[in-house]
């Protein structure tokens, strides 16, 4: 389940930076997302080298687990990935903001 989340993570995120244009810096969340992806196919593969048929027969609360922890690297991923963009600040509207936040706290008032 890990595996099948990060990697629609980061189907859906590779075509959403493919179609649009990159203002929002969408690639670094798809390298993220494939990133994950590759981890958890790699995962994968030892845990069949080491349990064989068994590993296609999960119990139910392994699955649960699985699906919480791709969820939780989901939302790792973009949290990682907003404060990069808020860091960096492409539109410009984080300066913009504290801008005018400054210009309201500097000005005098009037007795």
């Amino acid at each position: 389940m890990t595996l099948l989340i990060t990697v629609f993570a980061a189907v859906f995120a590779t075509a959403k930076w493919y179609r649009d244009d990159d203002s929002m810096r969408l690639g670094i969340l798809c390298i993220l997302y494939w990133g994950a992806a590759l981890m958890w196919m790699i995962d994968a593969v030892f845990e069949y080298m080491e349990l064989r048929a068994a590993y296609f027969t999960p119990s139910a609360e392994d699955m649960l687990n699985d699906t919480f922890l791709g969820l939780s690297v989901v939302a790792l991923g973009l949290v990682i990935w907003v404060i990069q963009l808020l860091i960096a600040d492409p539109k410009g509207r984080v300066r913009g903001l504290l801008k005018r936040e400054a210009v309201k706290g500097s000005g005098k008032k009037k007795a």
